[in-house]
């Protein structure tokens, strides 16, 4: 598990720009089950493609898109265990991996991507692909 004080500002990188942070597996539970249209829940991690492409790339997405998710979400790996498993459960039947991104339209997960597609890639191109999958799903 990693400090709270390292995570802090990985946190705020996505709550700074709408994203609900969801720390239990209960709030996961609310926030997936109860949820009409589209959600985005981006499983954050302290990794090198997290900082590097995942993250600056889901908020270019968010903030540059015509067609946005309803609800945006996120859990933390490594820190908040039981929001991550209970969100992994709902990504099934992906494997675990973090960071990741899911999109969930009314309760179901439509789209899913995993460290490997994400590892390798710059932010501009997780970016592009994100809209891409809001354009098809939003």
């Amino acid at each position: 598990m990693y400090p709270e004080e390292i995570v802090i500002p990985m946190r705020e990188d996505l709550t700074e720009v709408g994203f609900n942070e969801l720390r239990t597996a209960e709030a996961v539970i609310a926030e997936l089950e109860a949820q009409k249209g589209t959600t985005l829940l981006v499983i954050n991690s302290v990794c090198g493609c997290a900082a590097g492409a995942a993250r600056p790339g889901v908020k270019w997405a968010v903030t540059n898109s015509d067609k946005k998710p309803d609800t945006l979400a996120t859990v933390f790996a490594g820190v908040d265990l039981d929001a991550t498993a209970k969100a992994r459960e709902y990504t099934l039947p992906y494997p675990p991996s973090s960071p990741s991104i899911a999109l969930f339209k009314d309760g179901q997960l439509v789209h899913f991507v995993e460290r490997h597609h994400i590892e390798g890639r710059n932010a501009q191109m997780i970016g592009h692909h994100l809209i891409d999958v809001f354009k098809e799903f939003c």
